[in-house]
C-alpha cells in the first residue's frame, strides 16, 4: 500500500469525535423511516452497494479557456493519479474505480499499472479518447476535427488511437469505451452538416468492429465547445441516432453539463432509457453552460430527479445497471475534496431516489394531481439521508465525516513535499 494513504487509525480517532452525535441522528432517522415502511437496514445496504467511477484527469487541477492555476502536489503521472483516487475511495467508500485518458495516462507497462491499482484496491473503468487535442509528435493535427475529419489519414488517426484504447483496456480489465469528440464548426458554411455526420458514423463503426463482445462503447454528446457554430453530436437526439446506427454494445452516455441550460434531463434520461440506449452518466453541474462544477453544487433537486427516473428505470428492470462517472474541472477547489463530496452527492440523491413512495406517485400520476405528485418527489428529495451515508462508511471502515479526516490527514502537504509544482500560465481542463 501507498505510504500516502490515510492511516486507518486516523480515520479511527475521527470517527471517535463524531460517534455519538452520528448514532443519534441514525436512530432519529430510523423512526422517520419506520413511519414510512422503509427499512434504514436497506437503504444502508444500496448505499454500500452504490459506487461511481473517478476520471483519472479530475485529481488534477483544472482551468478555463483564458488560465490555468495549479494547485499545490498535483500528481505527476497516472501512478500518482491512482494514489490520489484510492485515497478518495478510502473516505468515501464508493469510489473502486478508475476512468483513465489516453494520450495522457498511456503507461509504459500496463500490467505493471493494473497491479499498481489492484495494490490500492482500485480497478479500471471505462477507457477515454483524446481527440481534441494535438500531442507532441502527432503527425495529422486535429485543429478541424478528428473523426469526422474531412482528411481521411486524420480521421485513421482518430480511429487507430481509440483502437488502442480498447487494446489497453483489455490489458487493465476495463470494459467500455467512451468516445467524445470536439469535432464542428465555428462558421456557416464552413462543414457540410451530413457528410461530417456521414464521416463520423464511418468512423466509429470501424471503432465498434474492435469491440470484444463484451464491451460497451459509450458515445457523448455536447451542445458546444470547442466548436461554437454547430457540433457533430451536440444533442441526445444525434447521439440516439449514431449508436442506433452502430449497434446494441453502442449506448448514450449523458453529461449533466452537456445541455441547454433549460433542456429537462431528466426527460432525456427516461427517453433514452425507454428505448434501451442510456449506456451512463459524467455527473457535475452547472450554472451558464458546460461549467464542469462539482455534482450537487448547484441544481441537487435536478440530480435527484435524475436519480428518480434511473431508480425507478432499476425496479422496473433489475438488468438496468448505467456506468456512474464523475466528470468535473477543480478550478479553485482541492481536487480530492470535491471528488469526495461529488461522489456522496450522488450517492445521497440515489439514496433519496430509494424513499420516494413509488404507490402513491403513481396514483397521482393516473388521477392527474400534479400538486401531490409533486410533494411526493420533493418529501423524497427533503429527507436528510447523511446518517445512512455515514453507516455505510462505518460499515466500510471509513469515515464518519470524510472532510474532516482528510484534512486531518494532512495528505496533500505530505504529497507535496515529493510532487513538484506545475508551472503557471496554461489553459484547459486539466
Amino acid at each position: 500500500m501507498s505510504e500516502f494513504l490515510i492511516s486507518n487509525d486516523l480515520i479511527t480517532q475521527c470517527n471517535e469525535i463524531s460517534a455519538k452525535s452520528h448514532e443519534e441522528d441514525f436512530e432519529k432517522l430510523a423512526i422517520l423511516l419506520d413511519r414510512k415502511s422503509l427499512s434504514i437496514s436497506d437503504l444502508v445496504s444500496k448505499a454500500s452497494n452504490y459506487n461511481v467511477a473517478i476520471p483519472s484527469w479530475g485529481t488534477g487541477t483544472g482551468g478555463t479557456r483564458f488560465a490555468r492555476y495549479p494547485g499545490k502536489g498535483e500528481p505527476r503521472d497516472i501512478f500518482d493519479k491512482v494514489d490520489d483516487c484510492s485515497v478518495i475511495n478510502q473516505l468515501s467508500a464508493c469510489t473502486p474505480s478508475i476512468s483513465i485518458h489516453i494520450p495522457w495516462d498511456r503507461p509504459k507497462d500496463p500490467n505493471k499499472l493494473k497491479d499498481y491499482a489492484q495494490n490500492r484496491g482500485m480497478c479500471f473503468d471505462a477507457m477515454n479518447s483524446n481527440t481534441f487535442q494535438d500531442q507532441v509528435g502527432q503527425k495529422h493535427s486535429y485543429k478541424y476535427g478528428s473523426l469526422s475529419h474531412t482528411n481521411l489519414d486524420t480521421r485513421n488517426q482518430a480511429i487507430e488511437l481509440n483502437i488502442e484504447c480498447i487494446e489497453l483496456g483489455k490489458i487493465l480489465g476495463s470494459k467500455a469505451l467512451t468516445v467524445w469528440i470536439g469535432d464542428g464548426s465555428n462558421f456557416p458554411g464552413q462543414s457540410n452538416f451530413q457528410k461530417s455526420f456521414e464521416r463520423y458514423l464511418d468512423s466509429t463503426s470501424k471503432i465498434y468492429t474492435n469491440l470484444p463482445d463484451d464491451w460497451l462503447m459509450f458515445l457523448e454528446h455536447k451542445i458546444y465547445e470547442p466548436a461554437f457554430y454547430s457540433t457533430v453530436i451536440q444533442d441526445w437526439g444525434s447521439n440516439y441516432l449514431a449508436a442506433t446506427e452502430l449497434g446494441n454494445k453502442a449506448q448514450c452516455l449523458v453529461d449533466l453539463g452537456h445541455h441547454a441550460p433549460t433542456v429537462n434531463i431528466e426527460m432525456i434520461v427516461s427517453r433514452l432509457i425507454q428505448f434501451k440506449k442510456l449506456g451512463g452518466f459524467h455527473f457535475n453541474d452547472s450554472k451558464y453552460g458546460d461549467d464542469d462544477l462539482d455534482s450537487g453544487s448547484i441544481n441537487p433537486y435536478q440530480l435527484f430527479l435524475v436519480f428518480n427516473e434511473l431508480v425507478q428505470a432499476n425496479l422496473e428492470d433489475h438488468n438496468f445497471k448505467p456506468a456512474f462517472m464523475l466528470d468535473q474541472s477543480h478550478n479553485i477547489t482541492d481536487p480530492i475534496e470535491s471528488l469526495i463530496i461529488s461522489a456522496i452527492e450522488t450517492q445521497r440523491a440515489f439514496i433519496q431516489a430509494h424513499i420516494v413512495d413509488r404507490e402513491a406517485l403513481k396514483v397521482a400520476q393516473v388521477e392527474n394531481d400534479a400538486l401531490m405528485a409533486s410533494e411526493i418527489l420533493k418529501n423524497a428529495f427533503r429527507t436528510d439521508v447523511t446518517p445512512i451515508l455515514e453507516k455505510a462508511r462505518l460499515n466500510s471502515n471509513g469515515p464518519i465525516d470524510p472532510l474532516y479526516c482528510y484534512r486531518k490527514s494532512k495528505y496533500r502537504s505530505i504529497v507535496s513535499e515529493v510532487r513538484p509544482i506545475i508551472a503557471p500560465g496554461s489553459s484547459g481542463i486539466v
